[in-house]
């Protein structure tokens, strides 16, 4: 891959994405999530299996983070975390694929999860 195509897909991640009305949402690419993230998305890709009750079930988007949609929309899913007993903070939530999104601070904060060009 070229510099400047490698730049461009830098300032591409780095830049807000912003919706009318909206908060503004950053993007990461797929190569820049931590590995059990990857996994989770795989895991989404394939319908599963999943590991927790709660992967799958419809995400309410209360925080209004996310862009607006119709209720069912999202849907969330379990992003393991390391060390740690239970769900964690991290999540994937996905409208139709390949739309979807990480946090890593329980809804507070979202990323759109951008594919390799």
């Amino acid at each position: 891959m070229s510099r400047l195509r490698l730049g461009l897909l830098a300032l591409l991640l780095w830049l807000p994405q912003v919706q009318a009305g909206q908060p503004e949402l950053y993007a990461v690419a797929r190569a820049e999530l931590p590995a059990e993230a990857r996994e989770m998305l795989r895991t989404i890709e394939l319908g599963g299996p999943f590991a927790y009750d709660r992967d799958g079930l419809v995400f309410k988007n209360y925080e209004q983070v996310l862009p607006k949609q119709r209720r069912g929309y999202y849907h969330e899913y379990t992003v393991r975390t390391p060390g740690k007993r239970g769900r964690g903070a991290r999540r994937i939530v996905c409208g139709p694929l390949p739309e979807c999104y990480y946090t890593a601070d329980h809804y507070q904060t979202f990323k759109r999860i951008l594919e390799q060009p």
